[in-house]
This record gives C-alpha cells, structure tokens and sequence, in this order.
C-alpha cells in the first residue's frame, strides 16, 4: 500500500487551518486525573512504577467494580496520576496494542531524570527505544508501551504544542 504525503501534508494543512485557532480558548478541563492501564501482578507494578521509574504509589483501594480487584495509584508530577487496576480471576490476556486503543503514554521529565531513568532502564535490562536524543520507548511489564520525554509540558522536540 502506498501512501501519498503530498496529499496527507494537504490534509494536515487543511485540518489545521479550519480548526487551530489563532486565540486558542480556555479547555473546560482542569487536567488529567488520572490514566488507567490493567496490572496482571499488583506487586511487579508497584516495584516497576515506583522503584525503577520512581514514581511514588499513592494509594491503593479497593475498585469499587470489580470485588477483590486493586485500584492503585502512582504520582507522575503535576498533579497527574497514572492508575492500574487488576481483575483476578478474570485471565484478561496479555496488553495488545490494536488500532484505536493505546498506543503510547509520553511521561515529561528533566533532562538529568531522563539520563538517570534510561541508566537504570538499561541495568535493570529493559529493552528500549531512544529517539531524537529526548525521548525513551518501553514496555511496562504488562506490555503496555511508555514514553519517558526530555522535553516540557507543553513542548514536543524543542516546539510548543500548547
């Protein structure tokens, strides 16, 4: 299957000229409560998000759907949370990455974090993917696809996308 960019870019430029205003107006969100991804295993989650990724857990309680199943929660700075939930019981099979569903999670840290994050990905012997020199692709270890990017909130490789 071939792909036509010069008629993909037109299509970009047309989308982005109707719709990108020049006086963006303020959303009606207050931002990100939280994400939720499935856990097969509480304990390897918590050990994965908080002691490599050192991403504090929060809480855990009880998910109030599904009786016995753990709802928990993990700091990702600026008030945001990244949030799991196991269904024991349930054999839900492994993470897959299907269109229209999940592609990936972009976490923003500082540069210094970056480098200490992608040294310990490395002596823990996760495999990744480094592009642009700023960002870090890996699976969690329920196969979930993450994202650790050396840019702000707000910027995408250097340019401001909000």
């Amino acid at each position: 299957m071939s792909i036509d960019n010069t008629a993909m870019d037109a299509r970009r430029d047309e989308i982005r000229e109707r719709y990108l205003l020049p006086r963006r107006p303020p959303s009606s969100a207050r931002g990100l409560h939280h994400f939720a991804l499935v856990s097969s295993d509480v304990e390897r989650t918590v050990l994965f998000y908080q002691e490599l990724l050192e991403f504090p857990l929060t809480e855990i309680i009880e998910n109030r759907d599904y009786k016995g199943s753990s709802h928990f929660f993990f700091d990702i700075g600026n008030g945001n949370l990244l949030a799991f939930f196991d269904f024991p019981g349930l054999d839900l099979g492994p993470y897959q990455e299907v269109l229209g569903g999940l592609h990936h999670i972009a976490i923003s840290v500082d540069p210094a974090t970056w480098e200490r994050l992608r040294g310990k990905l490395e002596m823990a012997g996760v495999p990744h993917q480094i592009e642009s020199g700023a960002s870090i692709y890996f699976r969690d270890p329920d196969g979930a696809r993450l994202e650790l990017l050396a840019d702000h909130l707000g910027e995408m490789y250097g340019s401001r996308v909000l």
